[in-house]
């Protein structure tokens, strides 16, 4: 089926992308699932290739490319693993608040490099204490003079092992009412005193992704720091959840077709009482499930990807689009383990690590709880 938002200069840039994971990700991929960390020379290499920020600018060394570029990293970045789905964050998640709100001295000191790879960003929304809730951060950045004091602790930052850039969501105004009127976001870089970084977290999928403890301890920044305005940090990520939201349906839909893919192959190899296991009916019943509802999700993020691309306001529809693919996705990797029997609980079948991995996609980005409050709120109730 043919996406009219793909053309084909489209199709070239996938197939060099696709040969760059092949070469430079693929015979690497369980290495850095053991070492919990995408190395940076990685990284490096997709900046040197352009897979990078491609939207950016060409002064700040980007191709000025459109959202159907960043489409198709994120669908091939989640055929290898959803492990390296932290390029897809740097890429359309974090870097965009910079390049939307910061100021010209802050693109030119951090997009060159963050398209080159030798910046790699994250941003701190989650605390110990305060999730999906985001006027519920602790955080806070206190002026004094010509810098911000920032003292608090985030948790479960992807990137945030690696991070050499974090936008901090913090509350710069803690009178205000109400509270997320108050909250702003600011740059901190690596290195700055006070701005530590805890262990690696040991999560239950996703292994090659860092994911880490932030702590801020009297972590002096200067004003320049400050992206947009004081204040405005709460709308920025209002605006911009719509994007992080649309991006991880888009990982999902490809995640959700490799499962049925490799398992559609080892069903056509396994055999049971004399015949492969592809030929039993109920087997049959199960992929054509799978498939049909693989397609009607895909078909509903095709129509939301044109939207977005066109400007339109699709927070509602984009909430759908979260919390139905990646409760579907927990569904297609329960049943394509069973599919594999005994061996889709070995640790040596990719089938394993799906499972693993799919199962945060209900919770990162705003629980599905949330997603589910966002639609009924839309329509009125």
């Amino acid at each position: 089926m043919g996406k009219p938002y793909l053309l084909e200069e489209h199709a070239i840039f996938r197939k060099a992308f696709r040969q760059f994971l092949a070469q430079h990700a693929a015979p690497y991929f369980e290495q850095w699932e053991q070492d919990k960390q995408v190395p940076r020379s990685f990284w490096l290499e997709a900046g040197k290739h352009g897979f990078l920020c491609p939207w950016a600018a060409e002064k700040y060394g980007g191709a000025e490319a459109d959202f159907a570029y960043s489409v198709i990293i994120n669908e091939e970045l989640s055929t290898i693993g959803a492990g390296i789905g932290g390029v897809g964050l740097h890429n359309d998640i974090v870097m965009p608040y910079v390049q939307d709100f910061g100021s010209e001295e802050q693109k030119q000191r951090w997009l060159p490099k963050a398209v080159s790879g030798e910046i790699i960003s994250a941003i701190a929304m989650t605390e110990p204490g305060a999730g999906s809730d985001l006027a519920g951060v602790k955080t806070t950045a206190v002026k004094d003079g010509d810098q911000y004091i920032i003292n608090g602790e985030k948790t479960f930052i992807t990137n945030g092992y690696s991070a050499d850039l974090v936008l901090v969501v913090c509350i710069t105004d803690p009178q205000a009412q109400p509270i997320h009127k108050g909250i702003s976001l600011i740059a901190v870089e690596a290195g700055t005193p006070g701005f530590t970084k805890g262990h690696k977290l040991r999560k239950v999928g996703q292994h090659a992704n860092d994911t880490s403890e932030l702590i801020f301890d009297n972590v002096v920044v200067p004003k320049e720091n400050l992206i947009g305005q004081e204040g405005m940090g709460f709308y920025y990520l209002m605006q911009k959840l719509q994007q992080e939201r649309l991006i991880l349906a888009i990982g999902t839909g490809a995640e959700m077709k490799r499962m049925l893919d490799i398992t559609v192959d080892y069903v056509k190899q396994r055999t049971a009482f004399g015949k492969p296991i592809s030929k039993f009916q109920n087997t049959q019943f199960k992929l054509a499930e799978m498939a049909t509802n693989i397609t009607i999700g895909e078909t509903f993020v095709d129509r939301l990807i044109q939207d977005h691309m066109a400007g339109k306001d699709i927070v509602t529809e984009v909430s759908m689009a979260k919390w139905w693919m990646t409760d579907l996705a927990q569904n297609v990797a329960v049943e394509c383990m069973q599919l594999h029997g005994g061996y889709g609980y070995m640790e040596e079948y990719e089938i394993a690590r799906r499972y693993r991995d799919i199962a945060v996609g209900s919770i990162y980005a705003g629980t599905n709880e949330i997603m589910k409050q966002i639609i009924a709120k839309n329509m009125g109730l």
